[in-house]
């Protein structure tokens, strides 16, 4: 898992002069602040990032709902797969594209979903000529929209699995695989979950957003404190809250408020620093957090604890090894001051769902429904703005909609679905599970077009041959950090997707991995901030691998 080794800081100068922005104008903006213009020129960002948004179904691409006693529901959903994973997969995949296409590569991606990630990696994908995409779905976990997202896509370089199991299962045979380099650096291997530093960057920008839209920033004189909003994320894998939390770094007041399901993980572990996970995932209303493994914690555990590799490293391996960990008390103080947290039962979503339509007519998703529960249980500070991320619209979970005794008018895409043809490949389980699903999927990942010399520079001699001439290269890039800490071994990075990376070894000396050994970290990346007004990239663009 990698993040950037420093995380720039925004004045609040620049914060009120991006007030006019778009949305789209505002992605540009966040990740120029990661991406090099001699990596990415600033016209190619543009270009590709407003080519990405294009096919949301509102002119803005994301838009506020104001509805009755101050509840403001930011809504994400407006992209093909109406979650709100579109906005940051699709500038990715774009991103991916672009380097695919310049170095004339090929790339596999592995994806295990909870429901929406797998559908908004496909649609983002689908028909690239450089590009296979192999996702896993827990099969009868998930609503019949997000599977049919996935199943009814056709084209050549998708490839879908249904797998007898929860989402955290997946992640099992999906980490062999990626631990796996001669996989990994043969057939382009990479993820396009969260785990990915491009999604967390992308997702920077709607708390950007939401902020200069609901804050009250607007009424600020210039040299006034910045007003403070509270945002309330409802929470699985934990990635959208990361995000949050490094934009809290960045200089934006936000009351950051993780919401989940029965699956609680989070909640423990923020409220009682109870980071351990349940005997199993429990099916809920919301499917797509029902996740027991929220693994971008790690994240926001290695920027609370300064950075320090050695003990995230021991606190990770504690947790996957034994499916626990207390937090000390210390450190459950940190995460409690960036973060508060809550639970829901599904007849706690059920009445925020009936009750929010009662007084506004407005459908919730089952997910943003988690959020918004604490809109009519925990009345906000009257001094605080707070806004509540819909994180997917109500058109994928109809069942939950009739359960709380609504009805919604589906849209033409969504009822388009059930005409169209199917295809999957079912994983069953077996006594050795874990291993016979690595094997199919792995098979598959040999197989597919990317891997096989069915495209131009696809076949294994010549992605070899690259990768060994990329290794050779100028690194451009140089400050982004590797947070796996899995193994000792030379963290192994697609020149395409990560150019450079730093390595904490147990010595905690930060090295940077390139050329044939290891070249000592430039004087820029001393210091953990920039100063406000004189922003600098400060990492890679797409990071490949855990």
């Amino acid at each position: 898992m990698f993040m950037p080794e420093s995380v720039p800081v925004l004045s609040a100068a620049t914060l009120r002069s991006w007030r006019s922005l778009s949305y789209t104008q505002l992605v540009v903006e966040v990740a120029s602040l990661f991406i090099p213009t001699r990596l990415v020129p600033r016209r190619d960002l543009e270009v590709l990032v407003a080519e990405a948004l294009s096919g949301f179904s509102v002119p803005e691409v994301v838009r506020v709902a104001r509805l009755k006693d101050g509840l403001s529901v930011l809504e994400l959903f407006h992209g093909e797969t109406l979650a709100f994973k579109d906005l940051a997969m699709s500038c990715t995949v774009r991103l991916l594209d672009y380097f695919l296409q310049r170095e004339r590569r090929t790339a596999t991606v592995l994806v295990g979903t909870s429901g929406d990630t797998g559908g908004s990696a496909i649609h983002s994908a689908k028909g690239l000529s450089g590009l296979d995409v192999v996702v896993v779905y827990p099969r009868g976990r998930i609503t019949s929209v997000q599977e049919k997202h996935m199943t009814t896509v056709l084209q050549d370089n998708v490839h879908v699995f249904a797998a007898d199991g929860s989402s955290d299962d997946i992640d099992r045979p999906l980490r062999r695989l990626f631990a796996d380099p001669e996989l990994v650096e043969s057939h382009g291997l990479m993820s396009l979950n969260s785990v990915n530093w491009s999604r967390i960057m992308v997702q920077l920008a709607h708390f950007v957003y939401a902020y200069l839209e609901l804050s009250g920033v607007e009424q600020g004189e210039a040299g006034t404190a910045l007003p403070e909003l509270e945002v309330v994320v409802p929470t699985g894998g934990a990635g959208n809250i990361a995000a949050g939390v490094i934009v809290q770094l960045m200089g934006l007041p936000l009351k950051l408020v993780a919401m989940v399901n029965s699956n609680d993980i989070v909640h423990r572990t923020v409220t009682y620093g109870d980071f351990s996970m349940a005997a199993e995932v429990t099916q809920t209303l919301a499917p797509a957090i029902d996740i027991q493994d929220p693994y971008n914690m790690e994240r926001v555990f290695w920027l609370l604890l300064d950075k320090d590799g050695a003990a995230v490293k021991n606190m990770m391996e504690e947790f996957q090894h034994t499916r626990r960990h207390t937090l000390p008390e210390k450190h459950r103080k940190l995460l409690s001051q960036v973060l508060t947290a809550g639970s829901v039962t599904d007849d706690e979503i059920l009445e925020t769902m009936r009750k929010c339509w009662e007084e506004n007519q407005y459908v919730l998703c089952p997910h943003t429904a988690v959020a918004v529960w604490r809109h009519y249980h925990c009345p906000p500070d009257p001094e605080v703005n707070r806004c509540y991320i819909a994180t997917a619209s109500p058109a994928k979970f109809q069942v939950a909609v009739q359960r709380a005794g609504l009805t919604f008018d589906l849209p033409e895409a969504v009822q388009a679905l059930d005409g169209l043809a199917t295809r999957c490949q079912n994983l069953d389980r077996s006594p050795d599970w874990c291993g016979d699903w690595e094997t199919r999927l792995r098979e598959k990942i040999q197989s597919s077009v990317s891997g096989s010399g069915g495209r131009e520079g696809g076949n294994r001699a010549d992605r070899t041959t690259a990768a060994a001439a990329g290794r050779g290269r100028t690194l451009h890039v140089h400050l982004s950090a590797d947070m796996s800490h899995r193994s000792n071994k030379p963290v192994v990075c697609e020149q395409i997707t990560c150019v450079a990376a730093v390595e904490h070894s147990d010595t905690r000396t930060p090295r940077l991995l390139g050329g044939d050994g290891h070249i000592p970290l430039c004087p820029d990346s001393a210091s953990s901030h920039s100063s406000a007004d004189n922003l600098r990239p400060h990492s890679v663009l797409i990071p490949a691998l855990r």
